[in-house]
């Protein structure tokens, strides 16, 4: 049968399969029911649940979502979940059934959550975006990418709901640690990496899975933070920068887009018809996959209330452009009957389920729909993997704070070392959101990291060994370690063991922040000892993550009263920030001797920690996010308009931590920026160059950014805006010059017709370490 000959086009095999297939079959294609719901494992063995035969027999599954996933909403723990060869052997039940047991033997397009990793049991779990972004290295992401495909294909997995393009503009957002940070530019980088990495050269090598862009659009640009909020924003803004990711993702490659949950100006994106048709259909010939996010066309009918029932919901969407929805409850209700009715032109319907199976055509799925399970237990958290994710952690934490040099550490001379917080030894506290059961041992926290590190110190001919829990003779420790208290709540009960612990201390390391872990079922901790308390009943830290937005910036609880408490005692003292979003305390940011911002680092986290504590890894991350004074100055994004506004009664417009900005443990200095020519026509191009020297005493890598300020222009803009970037590494005493090219790309905006222009003028390019310390070349450009 021509569908089943591989060596005929894909157009050629998905209008063949269209034409036999009924329109309960095709309406199959458009559902995608959870997956998780689909078998029953009991003991390792696997069977599928009588529903899902149904389904199959009454008209097919076009999809799955989350057939591994694994998290409390889920249900799916580490005692009845799958490891990775199970995950593997029940993907290939599932397959193996839709492909022998209906009608026309489609196999199912088997979709995962693999933001930071696959959201699976013995799944690698790297740092969160917010901390990938930091990192500023664009290959390693990308090296980052192909691991999470490999390891997601492995178990049969073939389309990832990721990577989140959301522009954030008000950190508020509880999903501000699923995104890369506020600059279009850079997040435009990272989605051609994460494209090429998930996707690779081809979707059918058995090692690749399918990316999904989300969320299409303005989704971090919500009222008042709020998730899912109505979006104010025009078309030019819209064009210029929340849909810029996304049109370099498409460009690249990308095989399937997710619209947001949001309206903008009125109209929801699952069925704005401009975003959807003409701006990504015809503008950008975009050919993939449309799906919605879980539940939106729901929101449609209750929520947007922009249409009247489930019906009139489901026709909207699928003639806005929507080939698949998430969950499948609206489409597999009513849009069999819609057609019968004649309320939806059945060329409308073939139009979304010929996407759908092209798909699966490019993935290879009708040739190969199974996997081997012994791959999947080989590749699924290897050696390689973790160490990967620990280089990611390193590279994306930020220093922001190094009073007289506090840090590195001198692990030599250290003396006794107090860890002290909520986040200190809280496994599931330093993962973030969309993060699947773990078991302790395969999480380094702050506190394992640090005894680690000095267990493992030879000392001369002695090697030491501090790694037990605080004993009652607690001179016999180096490293001692209290809770302190909690995320949230008012309790201060482990404040007296806190200041014990710390008056015993040379050093005091501070590990607060946040918590987007979900009720895993680890109790939470007794504040006096710092043991596992498990009890009926659970205790919830989670103060960010989705559906987690705040009001204010602050650490929540009373963990700033224990800093301050242990403050008085005079030692020295680090804090190291674990979390989701920026933090906004300046008491903290004037009192401690250094900061760390260490976002959700990831399941390595802890030993990256120590590395940059102790002088192993220079911090060299940078922020993508800028932190505020005060929450009050929000919003406070870097490319805001040069009319932004006076200044506030109480305070300036500047954030506290800057857009770029990030400490070293070395110096750098920057030469003036020298331009090739010091003008060009509008077509025409330049290069601009800038020597960077280490100046200090230890190797480094330093992050080159390269802003450009349009000095007149015919529309208001930005006063600067982030155009390259590159990361390098420098030698003690080394020089090396880096060079960008600027061109119409770097040079243009969206003008009043809402089409690229670049307009002949002054242009300002500066280049240094960050958005404020920077040098500048003058360009003018003229008219081709």
């Amino acid at each position: 049968m021509t569908y089943k000959d591989q060596s005929k086009s894909v157009e050629e095999r998905v209008q063949h399969l269209l034409s036999l297939m009924t329109t309960e079959e095709k309406v199959g294609q458009l559902t995608q029911p959870f997956g998780w719901q689909t078998y029953t494992n009991n003991q390792g063995n696997i069977t599928l649940n009588e529903s899902f035969k149904q389904q199959v027999g009454n008209g097919g599954i076009g999809s799955l979502y989350g057939a591994l996933r694994a998290d409390p909403w889920t249900g799916v723990t580490l005692e009845n979940g799958l490891s990775a060869r199970e995950g593997a052997e029940a993907v290939n039940l599932i397959q193996r059934y839709a492909v022998e047991h209906s009608r026309l033997g489609i196999p199912i397009l088997i979709g995962e959550e693999c933001s930071h990793g696959h959201m699976a049991i013995d799944g690698t779990v790297y740092p969160v975006p917010l901390l990938l972004g930091s990192t500023w290295n664009v290959d390693l992401y990308r090296e980052m990418c192909q691991a999470v495909a490999r390891e997601t294909r492995a178990q049969g997995g073939a389309v990832t709901y990721s990577p989140v393009l959301d522009v954030v503009r008000d950190p508020r957002w509880g999903r501000t640690e699923e995104c890369f940070g506020e600059d279009p530019f850079l997040i435009g980088e990272l989605a051609v990496a994460s494209v090429e990495g998930l996707q690779g050269e081809s979707l059918d090598r058995g090692d690749t899975v399918a990316a999904t862009l989300k969320h299409f659009v303005g989704y971090g640009s919500s009222e008042g933070g709020r998730n899912a909020g109505p979006v104010h924003m025009g078309w030019r803004e819209l064009l210029e920068v929340d849909l810029y990711p996304f049109r370099k993702a498409v460009e690249a490659g990308a095989a399937s887009i997710m619209p947001a949950y949001n309206e903008i100006d009125g109209t929801p994106c699952t069925v704005n018809t401009e975003l959807l048709e003409d701006v990504l259909r015809k503008d950008w010939n975009f050919d993939g996959l449309v799906i919605t996010d879980c539940g939106a066309i729901n929101m449609l009918a209750s929520g947007h209330d922009v249409a009247a029932d489930g019906m009139e919901a489901s026709v909207q969407a699928i003639e806005a452009g929507i080939d698949m929805e998430m969950s499948g409850e609206m489409f597999g209700q009513y849009l069999v009957q819609a057609v019968t009715e004649g309320k939806l032109d059945v060329q409308v319907l073939d139009q979304a389920v010929s996407r759908v199976l092209a798909l699966k055509f490019r993935l290879g799925l009708f040739e190969q729909p199974y996997v081997d399970a012994d791959r999947a237990a080989e590749v699924i958290g290897s050696e390689a993997h973790v160490e990967l994710a620990r280089q990611l952690a390193a590279e994306g934490i930020v220093l922001l704070k190094n009073e007289a040099d506090t840090l590195p550490l001198s692990i030599t001379n250290v003396g006794r070392i107090a860890v002290i917080g909520p986040n200190a030894d809280q496994a599931y506290n330093q993962l973030g959101d969309y993060t699947s059961p773990q078991p302790k041992s395969k999480v380094a926290t702050v506190l394992d990291g640090i005894r680690s590190k000095l267990a493992n110190h030879v000392d001369g001919q002695r090697e030491k060994s501090f790694v037990g829990p605080l004993t009652g003779d607690s001179s016999t420790d180096q490293v001692l370690y209290a809770p302190g208290c909690r995320i949230k709540g008012d309790s201060k009960e482990g404040f007296e063991r806190a200041l014990e612990v710390a008056s015993q201390a040379d050093t005091v390391i501070m590990v607060v922040g946040g918590s987007s872990a979900r009720d895993f079922g680890e109790g939470t901790i007794d504040l006096k000892t710092g043991a596992s308390n498990v009890s009926d009943n659970s205790w919830n830290d989670m103060e960010c993550g989705e559906g987690i937005d705040r009001m204010t910036l602050g650490l929540a609880g009373v963990q700033l009263e224990l800093i301050q408490e242990i403050h008085k005692l005079g030692k020295k003292l680090v804090v190291v920030y674990i979390n989701g979003r920026p933090i906004t305390e300046p008491w903290v940011d004037e009192h401690a001797d250094a900061i760390l911002e260490a976002w959700y680092p990831g399941q390595e986290g802890g030993r990256a920690i120590a590395d940059i504590l102790f002088g192993d890894v220079n911090p060299s991350g940078k922020l993508t996010i800028s932190i505020p004074k005060h929450v009050g100055q929000l919003p406070i994004y870097y490319n805001g308009k040069r009319s932004r506004g006076k200044r506030y009664l109480e305070e300036d417009l500047e954030p506290r931590y800057a857009f770029g900005y990030g400490l070293s443990y070395t110096t750098y200095e920057y030469s003036e920026p020298k331009l090739s020519s010091s003008s060009m026509t509008t077509d025409d191009s330049v290069k601009v160059s800038v020597n960077v020297t280490n100046t200090g005493l230890y190797a480094g890598a330093e992050i080159v950014q390269m802003y450009i300020s349009d000095v007149v222009s015919s529309l208001t803009r930005p006063a600067k805006e982030l155009k390259g970037f590159a990361k390098v590494n420098l030698e003690p005493g080394e020089t090396q010059t880096v060079e960008f090219r600027i061109g119409v790309e770097q040079l243009q905006y969206i003008g009043r017709d809402l089409k690229p222009v670049v307009e002949p003028g002054q242009f300002h390019i500066h280049i240094g370490s960050c958005v404020n310390d920077t040098q500048m070349a003058e360009l003018t450009v003229r008219e081709a």
